[in-house]
Order: C-alpha cells, then sequence, then structure tokens
C-alpha cells in the first residue's frame, strides 16, 4: 500500500500540471504494480480520475478558469459516448484493452511532442464569440468512446480541442479539461458496473493522494516551462506503451 501513495501523487500532479495524463499513467499503475485485471484497473482508474479531476477543477473556477458553456458542450456528448465505449469494452478481452491503450498512449505521445498551437489574444476572442459546438460535439465523442473502451479520459485531446476549436486561453482550456474530464470518466466507470467489483478502500487512499497531488500541480504549473514537462512526458509515454505492446 505505501508505493501506491508516490504514484497516486504523481497521477494528481500531472493532471494539475497538464490537465489530463492521470489515466495514461493509473491504468498501467493498477495492472502492472497492483495487479488488477485489465477490465478492473480502467474501471478503478476511471473512478479515481474522475474524482480527482473533478475536485481539482474546483481552484480553477475559483480563479475563472472555468468555461461552462464549453464545459457542458463536450461533457454531455462525452459522457454519453463514454458510456457506449464502456458497453462496447464487452466485445474485447482485457489484453485487447491493453493494446489499444498502448496505441492511444503513442497518439497521445504525438500531441504532447508537438505541445499547443500558440493563440493570440484577438483569436482567442475572435473564436469564443463564434464558438463551434458542432466540430466541438465530434471531438468530444470521440474522445468519449476512447475513454470507455481503454479507461483514458482524454485530457491530452481535449486541451487543444478547446484552445483550437473553443478558442479558449490555455489556462481556460486546462481548467475547463477538468471538468469533462471528470464527466467523462464518471460516465465511463458507470458503464463498468456491472463488470467490476469495486476495491473502494483502495479507490479511497489513491483518490486522496491523486487530489493531494492536484494541487501541488496547480501550483507548480505557475513555475515549470510547459513546453519541457509535454515532451519529457511525451518520452515516458511512448516507453510505457512499447512496454505493454511487448508484455502484451
Amino acid at each position: 500500500m505505501l508505493v501506491l501513495v508516490p504514484l497516486a501523487l504523481l497521477v494528481g500532479l500531472l493532471l494539475g500540471l497538464l490537465g489530463g495524463g492521470g489515466t495514461i499513467l493509473a491504468v498501467p499503475v493498477f495492472v502492472y504494480i497492483l495487479g488488477f485485471a485489465p477490465k478492473d484497473a480502467i474501471a478503478h482508474s476511471l473512478l479515481v480520475v474522475g474524482i480527482t479531476s473533478l475536485v481539482g477543477s474546483l481552484g480553477h473556477w475559483r480563479a475563472g478558469n472555468v468555461r461552462w458553456r464549453v464545459a457542458l458542450i463536450f461533457g454531455a456528448v462525452a459522457m454519453a459516448s463514454a458510456v457506449v465505449g464502456a458497453r462496447l469494452a464487452l466485445l474485447l478481452s482485457g489484453r485487447t484493452q491493453l493494446v489499444l491503450f498502448a496505441i492511444v498512449m503513442l497518439v497521445a505521445s504525438v500531441f504532447m511532442m508537438r505541445g499547443r498551437r500558440n493563440v493570440t489574444p484577438a483569436h482567442e476572442q475572435q473564436a469564443s464569440r463564434a464558438l463551434r459546438p458542432l466540430p466541438i460535439a465530434l471531438q468530444a465523442s470521440g474522445v468519449g468512446i476512447v475513454t470507455g473502451l481503454v479507461g483514458v479520459g482524454g485530457g491530452f485531446m481535449i486541451v487543444p480541442a478547446l484552445t483550437l476549436l473553443g478558442g479558449l486561453p490555455i489556462h481556460h482550456a486546462i481548467g475547463t479539461s477538468l471538468v469533462i474530464i471528470g464527466l467523462n470518466a464518471l460516465a465511463g466507470f458507470a458503464g463498468y458496473l456491472d463488470q467490476v467489483t469495486v476495491d473502494w478502500q483502495l479507490v479511497l487512499v489513491f483518490t486522496t493522494m491523486a487530489i493531494v497531488g492536484t494541487f501541488g500541480g496547480t501550483a507548480l504549473a505557475r513555475h515549470v516551462p510547459a513546453a519541457s514537462l509535454r515532451k519529457g512526458f511525451a518520452v515516458f509515454l511512448i516507453a510505457i506503451a512499447a512496454w505493454i505492446l511487448f508484455r502484451g
């Protein structure tokens, strides 16, 4: 149980720093360190990250960094799609889900390496006035299905989508992303309720430590160079994905 504390803190730290990345780390922790079966690992990861993200978003909400209109549009579609993805997971073996998870990690590493396009204040104002619900809803649908299938909250896709399609400044995109991840992950978890048995004691410990980590990540985000952080995390994702594919 002691090894759980630093790992849970790291999951929360990533959520606070990047507005995503928590489930990408949590699933391997549950599978390869805690010994969970893939479906159980995905379900527990979704529950932990869902609660942690919603709690972590409170600080961003108080700072005015949550755009509720975007969060509700994206979140509603993603939640419905996450349940669909979780039901589709019934058709896949746990091994197949892990392979898909590794592929998603590689895609995430590409997003991390590329970084986010710089958005000027003028573009932010123009895009915010011309918010495009349909492209956002389509992106949300894809994110939700991926969440339900492989247990990834989708922050690495949500944040770029919010900056490019929603015209949000990066701090607003991260804050809004945490709300969406929370809703999305909990909806995905609901789709697994009849497939797994939840270890509530483990969830309580992991979630508590992860929440502490989010507060640390939010504070560090003001001081850590975002580009260096993203690239370092991208290399880490590639290494873990390669190991999962090798094992699988």
